[in-house]
């Protein structure tokens, strides 16, 4: 897509997107910034202490129809994040380092919800990490399905705070 018909569609001009975000690759890459930002924001005050409680308050977000647009883009911009092959050096552009962006900002969000004993033990790294495959596994099916029901009974057994 051209910046003529993103411009007409808010009310601007292609000049003054180009003014302000340098080309369209700044304008992508100022987007999915906010969209990232948005969804930390969105969740950073469901969190409840421990990985597992945090990973289905951060779930019932997930699994919420009125998100999933913004759930769609994110999915897109981390597919290209991999780049041709599935090699994230070869993304470029502005999807260029957004899956392993994405990948480092809910680690840190179930790090959060994480007791310090636990957060800083060897195994906290690994709990995470595997909250954050489930929840992950669990969007993209529903994306892919639309069965949330089905879905969330999958993650709400996995996940048992």
């Amino acid at each position: 897509m051209s910046l003529r018909p993103i411009a007409a569609a808010i009310g601007s001009s292609p000049r003054v997107l180009l003014f302000l975000f340098g080309s369209k690759d700044g304008l992508i890459r100022a987007l999915l910034a906010r969209a990232r930002a948005d969804e930390l924001t969105a969740v950073d005050g469901r969190l409840f202490a421990g990985a597992d409680a945090a990973g289905l308050a951060v779930w019932e977000w997930l699994a919420d129809p009125g998100n999933a647009p913004l759930l769609r883009l994110w999915v897109e911009a981390y597919a290209r994040s991999q780049g041709a092959g599935g090699s994230p050096e070869a993304a470029g552009g502005p999807w260029d380092g957004f899956a392993a962006e994405t990948v480092a900002d809910w680690l840190d969000v179930l790090a959060k919800a994480q007791p310090p004993e636990e957060r800083d033990s060897p195994g906290g790294l690994a709990h995470r990490t595997a909250v954050l495959a489930v929840l992950r596994g669990a969007l993209l099916d529903v994306l892919a399905t639309g069965e949330t029901e089905r879905v969330t009974a999958a993650v709400r057994r996995l996940l048992n705070p």
